[in-house]
């Protein structure tokens, strides 16, 4: 199925080779997709402007394919709980705030379940990439706990500022 506008949201901290399999897959399935980069200054171990840029030189831009890929880094100080309305309105209005086109996202994808709740909000359709990571084995959570034993999931410049930032 062909969707006109999607949207991948994450951390990306750091953007690793299972981040770029779920931002190609999805721009195979959309005519435009956006990848908000979440940045919060108290969380964040690689910079937010540091993440958003390597995904956009690895992913944004128009694509050979003709599909458009937008990447934004979105900067807030948002806790998560899935269980809080309030926030969840926060989050969401946050989205829209940061949403560039006129209408939509249509569908929302992701590797973790929160996606379905998500698209859900924001009247989107929802689409689970690789839940089990079996097509590239990595989170970023074991990257930012062993960095040096997952270098091998990681692009080439986002590997290079691992090295030598935290390995």
């Amino acid at each position: 199925m062909r969707f006109q506008t999607g949207l991948i949201v994450g951390r990306f901290d750091p953007p690793h080779l299972g981040h770029s399999f779920m931002i190609d897959w999805a721009s195979q399935r959309c005519e435009r997709l956006v990848v908000f980069v979440n940045s919060s200054a108290e969380r964040d171990v690689a910079p937010g402007d540091h993440r958003a840029a390597w995904l956009g030189e690895l992913h944004g831009g128009d694509r050979s394919d003709g599909r458009p890929v937008i990447v934004l880094e979105v900067r807030h100080s948002l806790a998560t709980d899935f269980d809080d309305e309030e926030l969840w309105a926060r989050w969401i209005e946050l989205f829209r705030a940061h949403w560039p086109h006129d209408e939509g996202p249509h569908v929302v994808f992701s590797s973790d379940e929160y996606v379905v709740e998500l698209a859900r909000r924001l009247d989107a359709d929802h689409v689970v990439v690789d839940a089990d990571r079996s097509t590239v084995p990595i989170s970023a959570t074991e990257v930012r706990n062993d960095p040096a034993a997952h270098l091998h999931r990681l692009a080439p410049p986002v590997r290079a500022w691992v090295e030598s930032n935290w390995v």
